[in-house]
Order: C-alpha cells, then structure tokens, then sequence
C-alpha cells in the first residue's frame, strides 16, 4: 500500500518515526513534507495528502498538525476523504473498518513519539470490514457527502 504522509511544523517531531515505521511494515512512503519547524499553514499539508489520496497516487494518507483537529477538519471537505483524529489504537482500525477512513490525522503536541508510531501501524494493517451494516452506514455517510446533507 502507498500511504502519503504531510506534517505540518507542529508534526515534524513525529515525522521520522512515523515514516520509519510505515517503510518497516512494508508499505511505500509519499513524503509531502515538511521537514522543518518553520511555520506552515496546516490546510496546504491537508490539501496535499487529501489529493494524493481522491487521485490514486496513495492508498491512504496520514496528516500530523498540532492537535490533529485542524488537518481532519480540512481534509474532510474534500470530497472522497474520510479523516478522523486519532490518538488510540482501537480507534486506528475500527474507523478503517467501520467508517471507511482513509487519511489518519494525530496531533504532534498531543501523543507521544512511539505512540504515534503504534496508532500508525495499526491504521495501515487495517482492512475495510464487507459487513452489511458498515457497508450501509458508509452509503448513507457518502450520501450525506454527495448532498451536502441537503
């Protein structure tokens, strides 16, 4: 799997660990930076990830702001991106299997290196549950996507 990964300055501490550990389970890494803690506006790494994600150049994405908050809340006005900030393992996988998620969003003021490094390894390793009710619960998300919930 080919996963896109974006920080913004407040995520850079967590950046080399958090590649480190997505090449180390096997998958390919589209760096989009940055690598510096000079102030960058969280919505252009969200921006980034969230079209590597719609256009097929990545399998899924990982986005690191501050809080996480920020980076989700951009991401998901993309159509065909399901962000959540998460900061549990459980949540990691539950949200790809259940809900579809496709961009993992973490706060690099908020966990911890190794942490981080767990949340993301278990967010790759997760698989799209073929349940009947989260099939049905992620058509009425992207119906709600496609109206605008009009």
């Amino acid at each position: 799997m080919r996963i896109a990964c974006g920080f913004d300055h407040a995520g850079v501490p967590l950046r080399e660990r958090l590649l480190a550990e997505i090449a180390g389970a096997g998958h390919e890494v589209l760096d989009l930076g940055t690598d510096t803690t000079e102030p960058i506006d969280y919505p252009v790494k969200a921006l980034e990830v969230g079209r590597a994600v719609v256009s097929g150049a990545a399998d899924r994405g990982i986005i690191v702001c501050g809080s996480g908050a920020g980076v989700s809340v951009a991401a998901c006005k993309m159509r065909g991106i399901r962000a959540a900030t998460i900061h549990d393992s459980y949540t990691a996988h539950q949200a790809v299997e259940h809900d579809g998620v496709n961009v993992l969003c973490m706060g690099g003021r908020v966990i911890g290196v190794e942490v981080a490094a767990e949340i993301a390894r278990t967010f790759v390793a997760a698989e799209i549950s073929a349940e009947e009710r989260h099939v049905r619960r992620r058509a009425e998300v992207a119906e709600i996507e496609r109206t605008g919930g009009e």
